[in-house]
């Protein structure tokens, strides 16, 4: 169907000017461009049909036609890393120049948004960003799109040169994973972001995999195409309808404004009365204060929103953010606040994906003089527009599976790399049991649409949410386990993060590390290096008495506790009414013993298996955590969840 639309538009294009159609290759072919170094490197585009396509790059000369349909593509022979060159297309009218193209490795850079997460909002990025200058690494960032079919191009977009003005807004983590490898090999890196925030798996996987999933089976893809009919015009007047907000117009934030409605908050707009809408809802919470000083200082906290706000507080405006799920901290000038009421107007605008104040209870709260005003609880909401006012379904990227892949994946897939890096679960956690099977399923899609079973390394889940005081079961443990088991497929590697996310932020802004240890792995599964890439990993186990002996690989240069009194934690046991309690660990050579005094008859251990488990602390010397485990095989919480 494709090459049927492609061929209708050159035919008539030809009528209609009598001339040649457009020499043309799709977006990721620009200047600065790094092409993989030691594979064929495939070049394609279109042109007028049975045109003649001369390609020279790098002492090759490649010839060919367009076929009937306009379409046309040489294969250039494996080339040592190298450059800067130029690549010349010439047709027979027109001739295109690429420079500065540089021969070494592709690194594709995907997931949610803690890989899109930008450099310029990270730790330290203030000497980070200045210190970016590295001509031999080029970026390039595939757009936000979504699709029902495969497309055979991005939108419009183009390689840049590493440097302060270019990386500040490139991914993080993908910067500093490049960053590593090309200190480390001396090779070009190429390095291609094709992330979006808030996305699950099933948007990253191709319909052809998922149609054969049972539990998308009944999935119609053709009403949901036909669904979209008109979507166009209706997004037309949605979108002007956020653009005019009629809340500012009509001063929301002013107290005499009537037809509010209760609402909890904090709370998503999925996850309460306004349903899984985006679009424009203002929030509105009278408290009081009943001690105040004229030189007090006031900060505000309102924890992460997602994806605008704009902030008032009795009829002013204190802040306003652009930043998707960030928290939300505003310095509150004096003379604002007063003794006695005091009323708190957010305007919230959700762009897709989740919507709201997404943050936890405790991190909304006024602080006057460090004193806490708890603001958590009861408000008042009211909408502006939102997208089901308009008979607009969910039209995010998670709305239908393969959205993601058709726009931002499958363009790519001639295109030739080293490998790939992810960074994503947080969106599958509440269904990990499905993840365990999802995850390796797109892995294998993807290495079958490039022909090759290149490295795949990815992000386990960081540490977030609260500790806990007692063993639990947790989603995220499970996520973190369903990725692990990933790691039977070939070439593949983990950075394990448990040691370096935040409690409150889903967004960890230590993205350094992260780089650090992708690149680790990266380096022993794609680079061969005999190097000590991962933290201990659990092997097996045996019973002796009311003892299990745990043994572990990747023990580097051995077992340590990361605790000055070298006492092992994170560590729980259970017998046969599985019931886990806490344990006393012990590292005896490479192995650690684990009891429990009223456990005498133990069956199974686990490690780190909390959303948080801020006390794990088994490392190896080398300085990497031990990645989380379980020793048994019982049920998961999440067993039986889906998303879609």
């Amino acid at each position: 169907m494709m090459k049927c639309k492609v061929w209708i538009v050159l035919v008539l294009l030809s009528i209609g000017t009598g001339v040649y159609a457009q020499l043309s290759l799709p977006y990721f072919f620009s200047n600065d461009m790094v092409l993989q170094r030691d594979k064929p490197v495939k070049i394609w585009g279109t042109a007028a049909k049975n045109e003649s396509i001369t390609v020279g790059f790098n002492m090759q000369t490649v010839k060919t036609k367009a076929d009937a349909y306009g379409e046309w593509s040489v294969t250039l022979k494996p080339m040592a890393w190298g450059g800067p060159y130029d690549l010349v297309i010439k047709g027979k009218k027109e001739t295109k120049l690429f420079s500065n193209v540089l021969i070494g490795d592709v690194w594709i850079c995907s997931g949610q948004s803690n890989m899109e997460w930008q450099l310029n909002d990270v730790s330290n990025t203030a000497t980070e960003v200045p210190a970016s200058s590295f001509p031999n690494i080029r970026l390039f960032t595939v757009q936000k799109d979504v699709a029902t079919t495969p497309k055979v191009n991005v939108l419009p977009a183009k390689w840049l040169v590493c440097g302060p003005e270019t990386a500040k807004d490139f991914s993080a983590v993908g910067y500093f994973f490049g960053k590593q490898i090309h200190k480390d090999t001396n090779i070009p890196i190429g390095l291609i972001s094709t992330s979006w925030g808030g996305t699950n798996i099933q948007t990253w996987t191709s319909w052809d995999v998922m149609q054969q999933r049972p539990e998308y089976k009944d999935v119609d893809v053709k009403a949901y195409r036909e669904s979209l009919s008109g979507i166009d015009e209706k997004k037309a007047k949605f979108s002007a309808a956020v653009l005019n907000d009629r809340g500012t117009k009509e001063k929301w934030y002013d107290n005499n404004v009537v037809g509010w409605k209760p609402i909890m908050q904090p709370a998503s707009y999925e996850s309460s009365e306004i349903g899984n809408a985006d679009g424009v809802v203002w929030f509105k919470k009278e408290f009081d204060v009943n001690t105040l000083s004229p030189n007090d200082h006031i900060v505000l906290h309102l924890g992460p929103i997602d994806d605008i706000d704009s902030t008032y507080l009795n009829g002013k405006l204190i802040g306003t953010a652009r930043v998707y799920n960030q928290n939300r901290v505003y310095n509150i000038p004096n003379g604002i606040l007063t003794k006695g009421k005091n009323t708190i107007v957010i305007k919230v605008i959700d762009g897709g994906g989740g919507g709201g104040l997404t943050g936890q209870a405790d991190q909304v709260y006024l602080e006057v003089e460090g004193a806490k005003i708890p603001l958590a609880g009861q408000w008042l909401y009211k909408p502006s527009a939102l997208s089901t006012d308009f008979g607009i379904r969910d039209l995010g990227p998670n709305a239908f599976p393969s959205q993601l892949y058709n726009a931002m994946v499958a363009p790519l897939v001639n295109y030739a790399i080293k490998g790939a890096i992810w960074y994503q679960g947080e969106s599958n956690a509440d269904e990990a049991a499905l993840y365990k099977s999802m995850f390796p399923a797109m892995i294998t899609n993807w290495r079958n649409k490039w022909g090759y079973d290149f490295p795949f390394i990815w992000v386990q889940l960081a540490n977030f949410m609260d500790p806990v005081n007692e063993p639990a079961e947790s989603a995220w443990a499970e996520l973190r386990d369903a990725q692990h088991s990933t790691l039977r497929l070939p070439n593949t590697g983990e950075a394990v993060i448990i040691d370096i996310g935040e409690a409150k932020d889903i967004h960890p802004r230590n993205k350094k590390d992260v780089g650090y240890r992708l690149a680790l792995a990266a380096e022993k599964v794609a680079y061969n290096k005999d190097i000590v890439h991962s933290g201990p990993v659990y092997k097996s186990m045996t019973v002796q008495g009311d003892k299990i002996i745990l043994s572990f690989e990747s023990t580097g240069n051995g077992l340590v506790a990361k605790d000055k009194y070298a006492y092992l934690r994170g560590f729980t046991i259970a017998g046969n009414d599985k019931k886990f309690v806490w344990a006393q660990a012990q590292i005896v050579g490479n192995t650690i013993v684990v009891h429990n005094a009223f456990i005498k008859n133990p069956v199974a251990v686990r490690y780190a298996w909390a959303n948080n488990p801020d006390d794990a602390n088994l490392y190896n010397a080398d300085g990497l955590p031990a990645s989380p485990f379980r020793t048994d095989d019982w049920p998961m919480i999440t067993q039986g969840k889906r998303s879609y």
